[in-house]
Parts: structure tokens; C-alpha cells; sequence
């Protein structure tokens, strides 16, 4: 599958963003679960968010739960992310992510097989 995000950009603090990630599969959109992952200058990558294949199950890290929204549409085969009351903190370069074979529950601890571009969101305090 190839993956190519986007949405990224410039907003100001306590404002709103939604990244969009667009896959191309010769396989079904819907099998994979999806992930968004983020990494900011001189940090580690870390998972953000991720969607169980059917769209029933979600996973959150606790930084931005409450604040962020993960979502599909498997006709247009696309994931989600729906960013509010940004946070300076929340200022790095998105990653979006899928996998076959990860798990409902493991989704928020996995490797994922297949990763698009990265999209750069910054955040002004």
C-alpha cells in the first residue's frame, strides 16, 4: 500500500488542523489498520493515534486524547485526523502508517510495515 498525507501547516495555538492520509492498494482499504505517528526536531518518532481496520476501535496516546480525532472512509480510502485545541507541543512532522496484521489491541504499540511522507504541523504559541 502507498500512503500519501496531508493537511499540514501553520495555525496558532488552540486552533484546528485535519490531516489526511490517502491510500493505494491493490488490496481492500479496509483491512488495514491505520495509524498516525509524529516526531519532533531532536525527539523520538511517537504514535499518536491509530484505527482498528473495521473503524470500531480506537487508540489515543494520553497527550492529545480529548483533543484529537481519528476516523476512515473506506470509499474514499482515506484516514483522518482531526487535530483541535492545538498545543505548541503538538508542533512536529505527521506520519501516517498501516498494517495487515496489527491487532485491535495492540495498535498502539506496533511496527508498522508500510508508512507515507510526512506532513509538517507547527504550532505558534
Amino acid at each position: 500500500v502507498q500512503l500519501q498525507a496531508s493537511g499540514g501547516g501553520l495555525v496558532q495555538a488552540g486552533g484546528s488542523l485535519r490531516l489526511s492520509c490517502a491510500a493505494s492498494s491493490r488490496r481492500t482499504f479496509s483491512i488495514y489498520a491505520m495509524a498516525w505517528f509524529r516526531q519532533a526536531p531532536g525527539k523520538e518518532r511517537e504514535f499518536v493515534s491509530a484505527i482498528s481496520p473495521n473503524g470500531l476501535r480506537t487508540d489515543y496516546t494520553d497527550s492529545v486524547k480529548g483533543r484529537f480525532i481519528i476516523s476512515r472512509d473506506s470509499a474514499k480510502n482515506t484516514v483522518y485526523l482531526q487535530m483541535n485545541s492545538l498545543k505548541p507541543e503538538d508542533t512536529a512532522v505527521y506520519y501516517c502508517a498501516a498494517d495487515v496484521l496489527c491487532t485491535p489491541w495492540s495498535m498502539g504499540n506496533y511496527d508498522y510495515e508500510y508508512w507515507g511522507q510526512g506532513t509538517q504541523v507547527t504550532v505558534s504559541s
